[in-house]
């Protein structure tokens, strides 16, 4: 498989886990109001906005750690394989679980 489907693959999953999953979204928030209100000018769709690309960017992040350390025990030198990417893109599949149930009943 094309390597650019499996990095649209990982983005569309971070991207509903960063937009739909309620609690993940709730507690960035909070913290992204505590630690940075003048950052974004006192604007909650701002610091909405930026608390969803967080847990996206989290998501992402968390979903590769098992494909970095599959990659690290087998010994891959130059590229991820493709058994890494399947792990990736499975990991943030995983994680993207809480924040289906409202993908499906919101839509995008």
């Amino acid at each position: 498989m094309d390597r650019n489907l499996y990095y649209v693959g990982i983005a569309f999953f971070g991207m509903i886990n960063g937009i739909f999953n309620q609690l993940a979204l709730l507690y960035a928030l909070i913290h992204v109001q505590i630690l940075g209100p003048a950052l974004f000018f006192g604007s909650v769709s701002l610091t909405l906005m930026f608390a969803s690309l967080m847990v996206a960017t989290a998501t992402i992040i968390l979903g590769g750690i098992p494909a970095a350390l599959y990659e690290r025990f087998v010994g891959a030198k130059d590229d991820s394989t493709d058994a890494s990417m399947w792990i990736w893109l499975a990991g943030t599949a995983i994680l993207t679980i809480p924040a289906i149930g409202n993908f499906l009943q919101i839509g995008l």
